[in-house]
């Protein structure tokens, strides 16, 4: 049914797609993909915001996974002069929307003409972002990069063949079609990437500590088998600096926040009771592996009160 909605809509059109690497664009593109075969390229954009060695394995498992044409883009420096000084969380999103959608139509320009770009975007993105369709039914929280981050004016036409399904709904979705247990249970990541972790300014020194107290979080993680269990599991850097003691010396150095969260659709969540043994390993090898961080914090607040992203 989706994938004759979108060769409806797009005819004898050329579509362009964003590939983040996660479950939802994948499961996206190939939908498109089933669609329109060749009339689909997709392009993935290092945005300089995203994790440890995280654009090496995203392109190793595309490549691997989904036969059709990948281009990729790097853009780390574009995206950290955009948001070189900026700390509002919402000028953030916008300004990643912007970059993201400016990358795309000069990869567009270069493909030829360009009809459609299809994205990812799923029903608590909408909701959050309160999109026309149900601005009646919902108040505005936070603005998705992809949503109300936007610009206006975009050349392209939409297409969403997600947009009103859940989480769930998508990885049932991307298991049918056969696509790598990998690709299909990722944890969700905020199209805004590390910039919304990052709290304060974001430059690539600070971004460098995040990414690696970030996988130390997510090994650990994994390494006591509760990747699957928990819907994300992240780290956080704080703007504050602490006093601590390392050996016989006396520092000065970040607070990094761990957010491990339980939900089922995004829409509430629940701090994991993740064992004190894993929380402790997290936080010993934090301290001891990543230069510039010398104390570790756990959120315990849920949604609501709390956003299961800090920005």
């Amino acid at each position: 049914e989706a994938t004759e909605s979108i060769r409806a809509q797009v005819g004898g059109g050329r579509v362009i797609c964003a590939l983040s690497g996660g479950v939802d664009s994948a499961v996206a593109a190939t939908l498109v993909h089933r669609a329109v075969g060749d009339q689909l390229t997709c392009v993935f954009v290092n945005n300089g915001l995203l994790r440890k060695e995280e654009p090496e394995r995203v392109l190793d498992v595309m490549h691997g996974n989904l036969d059709m044409n990948i281009r990729y883009v790097d853009a780390t420096e574009r995206f950290l002069a955009a948001l070189s000084g900026v700390v509002d969380p919402e000028q953030k999103r916008r300004i990643v929307g912007r970059e993201f959608i400016s990358v795309f139509e000069a990869e567009a320009t270069k493909l030829g003409h360009i009809d459609f770009l299809a994205q990812g975007t799923l029903y608590p993105d909408v909701i959050e972002s309160t999109a026309p369709d149900v601005a009646s039914t919902a108040s505005k929280i936070k603005t998705h990069h992809n949503v109300g981050g936007l610009p206006p004016g975009l050349r392209f036409q939409l297409i969403e063949p997600l947009r009103y399904l859940f989480k769930d709904e998508v990885r049932a979705a991307g298991r049918e079609m056969g696509m790598p247990e990998e690709m299909v249970y990722r944890q969700p990541f905020p199209g805004p990437g590390l910039s919304i972790r990052c709290l304060g300014e974001v430059t690539a020194e600070r971004l460098e500590i995040l990414r690696n107290a970030d996988w130390v979080v997510v090994d650990e993680i994994k390494n006591n088998g509760l990747y699957r269990q928990v819907w994300q599991s992240f780290a956080v850097l704080t703007p504050l600096e602490t006093v601590g003691v390392m050996g016989d010396y006396r520092t000065y150095a970040n607070v990094v926040a761990v957010r491990i969260v339980t939900s089922e659709d995004a829409m509430t969540a629940d701090w994991a009771r993740v064992p004190y043994e894993v929380l402790a390993r997290i936080s010993n090898r934090i301290v001891n592996e990543v230069k510039g961080v010398n104390r570790v914090v756990y959120d315990i607040t849920s949604k609501p009160p709390g956003t299961i992203e800090w920005e």
